[in-house]
């Protein structure tokens, strides 16, 4: 027996292209306001219809978004979280709109900080949906009847104007875990912006004088977040004694956070 069902894909910023029917692409992925309170700040936002034969009947919404300690999105109801300024956003061309196949519309995203604002935090966000309203028809691989719409999520920064800027993260553990052959790292965002880079990690083989690079791991970081990254061993790496070094750049001018761990690979 054959089955309806809805598939809705969801991606935050760029280009979704979900099976051959339907696609959507927004640009910039993320948007910043620096305000002081009274102050109104606009930034427009790119929508794409990729689809070739799809009309889309879009939705324009807003919610709310954090981190989870392994760095994963969790998105939260419209002004639930603390530091939630989605009441203070307005899209200047309302709530729904269609694009024909190939068509770009820009969205006008306004930002309104009321000059009694009791701007707690150093950091606020808010999460700016669009979602697809007219599911399409199609077949997954085993034959069954599926609707498939498309949705994309914008997030949107904004910071008190005024404030100095701090970048400033600290490495609070690094571990060897034998069973996933992987290091664990911990560390937390004390600084008072978003704050993004990558991680660099070198293993020296202590015994043969060999080095082994492992492919870099970009993070993303709110202030005050706590982060888990789990860094996987290369598959061929020889066993032995080693030395782990981890090289944290966060575009930072004045310093990298950095952290050793010795470790027996069996």
């Amino acid at each position: 027996m054959k089955t309806s069902f809805l598939i809705l894909s969801l991606l935050f910023g760029g280009v979704l292209h979900n099976y051959a029917q339907t696609g959507i692409s927004v640009s910039p992925p993320r948007v910043y306001f620096e305000l002081r309170p009274g102050q109104t700040g606009t930034e427009k936002v790119s929508v794409s219809n990729t689809s070739k034969n799809t009309i889309l009947d879009l939705s324009v919404s807003l919610a709310d978004w954090n981190y989870d300690e392994n760095g994963n999105n969790i998105i939260s109801p419209a002004d639930s979280l603390p530091n939630s300024f989605t009441k203070w956003v307005t899209i200047r061309e309302g709530s729904y709109f269609s694009l024909k196949p190939g068509e770009t519309r820009d969205l006008t995203v306004n930002v309104s900080i009321p000059a009694s604002a009791d701007l707690k935090f150093s950091a606020y966000t808010a999460l700016l949906f669009i979602t697809q309203m007219n599911p399409v028809d199609d077949v997954n691989a085993k034959g069954s009847q599926i609707k498939v719409s498309v949705r994309s999520g914008i997030k949107l920064y904004y910071r008190p104007m005024g404030l100095s800027k701090v970048k400033k993260l600290e490495i609070t553990d690094l571990k060897f875990d034998s069973e996933k052959s992987s290091l664990t790292l911990n560390f937390r965002s004390q600084g008072n912006v978003w704050t993004d880079g990558v991680i660099y990690t070198d293993l020296l083989n202590t015994g043969t004088g060999k080095s082994f690079k492992i492919e870099e791991t970009p993070f993303l970081t709110l202030p005050g977040d706590k982060r888990v990254i789990h860094i996987p061993l290369p598959k061929d790496l020889p066993k032995g004694n080693y030395t782990a070094t981890i090289m944290m750049d966060f575009g930072s001018d004045s310093e990298m956070e950095a952290a050793e761990l010795k470790f027996t690979y069996e």
